[in-house]
């Protein structure tokens, strides 16, 4: 995958147990870490640390550049919480509704961005238009206005212009963003394809309480659809995938399969503390400290594991592997997880997502025990190496006036205005005159990679069709 992005939980250091803090990251895993969540004054609209301890964690993340000069460190803004009912409520809202309020809050985000070496901003408003969740009607055009205004002074303030959005997987909340809009100011959408199903499944809803996956892939494939719909590039896409599980507690041990009912969520388990939800290291400590357990769904693309009456699922590298298939298949351009702090100190599951994702920085430097000089000292990776750890599973482009490694193809252009099917993509930028820079492949991706390019092109004729 090109992009990997994780959030990390700012409150995960101050958990009774299982505490999980930035340099417990594995380095070289994420192409971008966003740090969830910094908060907005109500009424100044200046952004501020959602807690006093995170100031020192937003050091201690953005640190982890000088390791992997690649990794790009984002603040997330909002989050679920930040529209419960209280102070913040509306406060997106209130912004977006007014130019003056959204230049001082612009304003404040490019000091705070600098302040403390962030690289880009991940707006999480959940959600916009929403009646639950006290959105207003006005929210839907006054979004993208909000996000162009973001981008645009982002770029006129230097290098540290990333913007990316998270969005809702479900149609119910969904429809109240202008996707197409949208899709013009930020770089990309983490889509949040998760939670399909929790304890909020009461026999009064909808679904019925029923078990079912949180993260099935079926439910994953009908949320991509209305992106697609939207005529949304699915290379600006990001799959979200879950280091959790949602519990529950069923009705009948004797019905312990998918569709059998259930009671409530599960047990609150003594780390995460909450109703209904299980980390990976709890789901580990469960497992008797081992990865993998559980009966493996293809079609859910999920692992099931039963303890008394208690039913869950998770994800594993077996069943990433399958979520990830589906999302090259889809021509996706990356994962997103949630989160990464719920992960154990080891990193063991972040270690296991690489093995799906197959994306491992090249620019990572290692630090050198057996060299004495202070202590150690660190030594960088040559690319020599670190193409020896990723094997070919990038297409790159190459320097100006470079041809393809070899074994490697130059890729033919897709696209409506090439002037013959033989012709290459090929780009100046940053050549001066000195040659051009060629789109590369390595063997195994060269037939996505025209595949990937041909489907963007007919789905996005299918929409201009049905537009008219």
């Amino acid at each position: 995958m090109r992009r990997v992005v994780g959030y990390i939980e700012g409150w995960a250091s101050t958990r009774p147990c299982d505490r999980f803090k930035p340099s417990d990251i594995p380095d070289g895993v994420y192409t971008h870490i966003n740090f969830a969540f910094a908060s907005i004054d109500p009424k100044t609209f200046q952004i501020v640390p959602a807690s006093s301890n995170d100031p020192a964690l937003y050091r201690e993340l953005t640190l982890k550049k000088r390791i992997d000069p690649h990794l790009k460190v984002f603040i997330a803004i909002g989050g679920w919480a930040f529209n419960d009912p209280g102070p913040t409520v509306t406060t997106f809202s209130d912004i977006a509704r007014s130019e003056a309020n959204q230049r001082t809050f612009i304003k404040s985000l490019i000091s705070f961005m600098a302040t403390y070496g962030f690289d880009g901003v991940d707006i999480d408003w959940e959600y916009p238009a929403a009646d639950d969740r006290e959105g207003r009607e006005e929210d839907y055009d006054n979004l993208p206005k909000f996000l162009s205004n973001i981008k645009s002074a982002l770029k006129q303030s230097g290098e540290r212009n990333g913007l990316s959005i998270a969005i809702p997987a479900s149609y119910w909340y969904l429809q109240h963003f202008d996707l197409a809009k949208i899709s013009k100011h930020v770089d990309y959408f983490n889509v949040m394809t998760y939670d399909f199903h929790g304890s909020w499944d009461t026999p009064k809803s909808w679904l019925g309480n029923h078990l079912n996956s949180h993260t099935n892939l079926t439910e994953m494939k009908d949320a991509f659809d209305l992106l697609w719909r939207n005529k949304i590039d699915p290379d600006q896409v990001n799959m979200g995938l879950a280091f959790y599980a949602r519990t529950f507690t069923v009705s009948n041990p004797s019905c312990m399969t998918p569709g059998c009912l259930f009671d409530a969520g599960g047990p609150a388990e003594t780390c995460t503390d909450a109703v209904g939800v299980m980390s990976n290291p709890e789901i580990m400590r469960k497992s008797g400290g081992k990865i993998g357990q559980g009966e493996l769904d293809k079609t859910a693309a999920v692992k099931i594991l039963k303890f008394g009456r208690t039913w869950l699922s998770y994800d594993d590298v077996d069943t990433w592997k399958l979520k990830l298939d589906f999302a090259r298949s889809q021509c996706l351009g990356g994962a997103m997880v949630w989160a990464i702090s719920q992960d154990t100190s080891e990193g063991k599951f972040s270690k296991q997502l690489q093995q799906a994702t197959g994306y491992k920085s090249r620019a990572v430097t290692t630090f050198n025990s057996s060299v004495s000089l202070g202590g150690g000292v660190f030594k960088e990776t040559t690319e020599s190496e670190a193409n020896g750890d990723i094997g070919n599973a990038q297409c790159r482009w190459t320097n100006c006036a470079q041809t393809c490694p070899s074994g490697w193809s130059a890729v033919k252009r897709q696209d409506p205005y090439a002037k013959s099917v033989k012709e290459l993509m090929l780009d100046d930028t940053g050549c001066g005159g000195n040659g051009l820079r060629t789109f590369c492949c390595p063997p195994a991706l060269v037939a996505q990679t025209a595949i990937c390019m041909r489907l963007r092109q007919l789905r996005l004729h299918a929409a201009t069709v049905k537009l008219k």
